[in-house]
């Protein structure tokens, strides 16, 4: 498959992730022990059988979650799950470095806006049959990068949010199938970022830019998805100087969770 960009402009797509956090937002490391059946009483088994334990349980828990979503989790997927896993805790992730310069309020907080400044991001691209297998599928690409599968051999660290780059027709009726999902580098690989191993996940250098976002909450369906581009597209005065068929859904945490907190970006266009 040729290699990928996800630079901000027209294409098709959409967006949202599912199999991702749902994982490192519900399974903490106690659990995955528990999961992998690893709280027996045999205190004589060594340390690489029970880590092999830890492994297969992890596995099949992730297996049964993409069998709802489509997604056929691989067996080389055992091991970055067991160091998201491993890394599940909120002082371990970094946030989006961004600067707030301005807002809109009326009841509640109508949008945000703000500056994100020139940055690398990786990013693959996915065209599957269902948005589910897009979202699950991209997310376990970008994951396997983040767990070691990278030129510097290292575990890299989780950024927030997650964001996945969507594509709309000209009535923002309709999301288009083919979505890329986007990762921060971590501050500490912005200026020496190690390169994927996948030839189909993309370093890309995105420059400074201006966003319009709302929050929302709940899964990031299809359906959900369309509703918030249109509702914010209400509340902005004009949207004539935005992409008017590229968006961006940021997610920072666990789909299934009920108080899950997305948003919605607007990019404006200079």
């Amino acid at each position: 498959m040729e290699r990928q960009g996800c630079r901000f402009g027209s294409g098709t797509g959409a967006g949202g992730f599912l199999i991702s956090l749902e994982d490192l937002d519900s399974v903490t490391e106690d659990e995955s022990l528990d999961l992998a059946g690893a709280g027996n009483d045999n205190e004589d088994r060594n340390a690489e059988v029970g880590n092999e334990q830890v492994q297969d349980g992890l596995l099949a828990y992730w297996q049964n979650i993409g069998r709802r979503h489509q997604v056929d989790v691989t067996e080389d997927m055992a091991e970055p799950i067991q160091q998201m896993a491993r890394h599940n805790q909120s002082q371990d992730r970094e946030m989006v470095p961004f600067t707030p310069i301005g807002h809109k309020m009326a009841d509640e907080l109508l949008y945000e806006k703000r500056q994100y400044e020139k940055a690398k991001w990786a990013c693959v691209t996915q065209n599957e049959p269902s948005y589910e297998q897009s979202t699950g599928l991209g997310f376990m690409k970008l994951m396997k990068y983040i767990c070691q599968q990278n030129s510097s051999g290292l575990f890299l660290g989780m950024t927030l949010p997650i964001v996945t780059i969507v594509h709309t027709n000209q009535t923002r009726t309709e999301l288009r199938p083919e979505i890329t999902m986007a990762y921060y580098l971590p501050t500490q690989f912005q200026d020496q970022t190690p390169q994927p191993l996948d030839a189909e996940i993309a370093i890309e250098e995105w420059p400074a830019h201006i966003i319009y976002t709302r929050s929302f909450n709940g899964n990031t369906t299809e359906e959900l998805i369309l509703q918030e581009i249109n509702q914010l597209a209400e509340h902005l005065d004009s949207t004539e100087w935005f992409l008017q068929d590229t968006f961006i859904v940021a997610g920072y945490n666990n789909p299934a969770a009920p108080s899950r907190h997305n948003e919605i970006w607007f990019i404006h266009s200079p």
